[in-house]
């Protein structure tokens, strides 16, 4: 179990960190969502991450989500899927998560619009997009988002919050930039053509490249090991 006082100094550092680069990027702190991704960690260092203000938390596989949050976190809380996501599995993380970021093919927005009819409610996602390239990651290619945004869009019961990415894990984080820039022009691109979708989140940067990601416009990062340790 993580102790509170190391918890609570890595949240402070990471919370210094991200206010430290949206100054940079002339943008307020309050515009950046850290999500502490929590798959690593049981459940009793969420309770602690809780505690100690953070009100956002990320997983990526939804069988273990599923048994960790059996006893709901409380209301205030937003549980994201950040995982790639099976279309078998779209039932029981239509009903657990808050935020499913990781909608990246026809198959998967329409197994999601039953679960949402199912459930009487709207589920929140982002369009994960592979703007890298990576063969053994999701998400799909930048040429096929503005059609399925165009879907997601249209399809009741899926309210479309904005894109994401996974950048390739580099030693240096400026390797990656141009993939966060490249989602940001992404999103100009469809905000362009479709001007009444706002696309508001841009979830991009982890543990370690978020402070880039903050300088070409995240407005969610998903820490992990910053915040809960290896």
């Amino acid at each position: 179990m993580t102790t509170t006082m190391g918890l609570a100094e890595r949240i402070g550092m990471v919370r210094a960190e991200v206010a430290e680069a949206a100054a940079r990027a002339g943008r307020s702190p309050d515009a950046v969502t850290i999500v502490a991704v929590s798959k690593t960690v049981d459940r009793a260092a969420v309770d602690e991450a809780y505690a100690l203000g953070l009100r956002h938390f990320g997983e990526n596989r939804v069988q273990d989500a599923v048994r960790k949050f059996a006893d709901p976190l409380p209301h205030d809380a937003v549980l994201h899927l950040i995982g790639q996501l099976q279309t078998n599995k779209a039932r029981p993380a239509a009903a657990l998560f808050g935020l499913i970021e990781s909608v990246d093919r026809l198959s998967l927005i329409a197994a999601l619009e039953k679960e949402a009819a199912r459930l009487e409610r709207t589920i929140p996602v982002l369009l994960q997009v592979n703007i890298a390239g990576e063969a053994q990651k999701a998400g799909c290619p930048p040429e096929d988002a503005a059609d399925l945004v165009a879907r997601i869009a249209a399809t009741p019961g899926l309210a479309l919050r904005g894109l994401m990415t996974i950048a390739p894990l580099v030693p240096d984080p400026e390797q990656v930039r141009p993939v966060f820039a490249g989602l940001r022009a992404l999103r100009d691109l469809i905000r362009d053509e479709h001007p009444e979708l706002p696309l508001a989140t841009l979830s991009m940067g982890m543990s370690n490249d978020y402070a880039t990601a903050i300088a070409e416009g995240a407005t969610e990062v998903r820490i992990g090991r910053a915040i809960f340790g290896s």
